[in-house]
């Protein structure tokens, strides 16, 4: 068929259900970056609460104008790091009234990286109903998109902004046998990654961002080949970074001698054999061979102690 014969695309439009909702704080998961990232239950949530509550009021009013749903009168309030002490009594007081709260963060899924856990737990604790509307997730998305294992992860948050706390922080999240993920600020990434390299510089990292956006982008090196990148000292937009574990260390034979040769004058071979392969993460089992290789040759003493 031509391009003149050929039909338009169908526009469809998603069925909005306004049913009442069960009291109860509705924590609503929003766009990341697509606008159409939202769920339908997501869309219907923020169509029936009684009350609607959002990081920023002024995202929430834009993402229903977008889905065309109406305020009918509700108020949209703000609850953020700055007011939430203030705000919290009367969400607190609508739920005690018998109302339905819908609470959404700037995007992504409530309670990561923003405020809303201090209202959920509130919630929680007073006996209320705490609801999830699951959807997008920065996180998740990152992850899912990095090519990093997904069996076992950590989000870890921001960094500290000072260079020595960072690097501690870095150091400590490092070690772990799990693929880390974090958040940073664009202007931030280029001195995460060259502290990285004091760590690990051939540690796989990833630096994802503008996720679901036009702009998206996923760039995949080791650490030090991502610090020496340009395209990390002019980022912008919504940045996700992600650490593969540790590669497993090699340990030689001759380490595992000196370490031994340390502990076998003042130890058992048995403790000295333990210690030694839980320091190195090696087999106890191989390390105690070598061990009572030592000890016979009258470099070490008897496990007869």
């Amino acid at each position: 068929m031509s391009e003149k014969g050929r039909e338009p695309p169908q526009r469809l439009s998603a069925h909005i259900e306004a049913g009442p909702l069960a009291a109860g704080l509705y924590l609503v998961s929003t766009p990341i970056g697509t606008a159409r990232d939202i769920t339908l239950r997501a869309l219907d949530v923020l169509n029936s609460a009684d009350i609607l509550a959002a990081e920023d009021t002024r995202v929430m009013r834009h993402l229903m104008e977008i889905h065309g749903i109406p305020l009918r009168g509700r108020r949209v309030q703000a609850y953020h790091d700055h007011n939430a002490e203030r705000s919290r009594p009367a969400l607190m007081a609508a739920l005690q009234e018998g109302a339905s709260v819908a609470y959404a963060s700037d995007a992504g899924t409530p309670l990561v990286a923003d405020p809303g856990y201090r209202l959920a737990r509130d919630v929680a604790q007073a006996g209320f109903r705490v609801n999830a509307v699951p959807g997008p997730s920065a996180a998740l998305a990152a992850l899912s998109v990095s090519g990093l294992p997904s069996d076992r992860f950590l989000f870890a948050g921001f960094p500290p902004p000072t260079r020595s706390a960072r690097l501690a922080w870095l150091r400590h999240w490092a070690q772990l046998d799990a693929t880390v993920i974090l958040f940073e600020s664009p202007r931030r990434v280029n001195q995460t990654l060259t502290e990285l390299c004091e760590i690990d510089p051939n540690r796989m990292t990833v630096v994802a961002r503008e996720l679901t956006k036009k702009f998206e982008e996923v760039i995949r090196g080791t650490a030090s080949d991502l610090a020496a990148d340009p395209r990390m000292a002019n980022l912008k937009g919504e940045v996700v970074m992600l650490l593969d574990r540790p590669s497993a260390a090699v340990v030689e034979q001759d380490d595992i001698l000196a370490a031994l040769h340390l502990r076998l004058p003042h130890m058992s071979v048995k403790d000295a054999a333990k210690e030694v392969a839980q320091q190195l993460g090696l087999p106890r089992r191989e390390v105690y061979q070598l061990a009572l290789s030592l000890a016979a040759d009258g470099d070490g003493r008897s496990d007869e102690i």
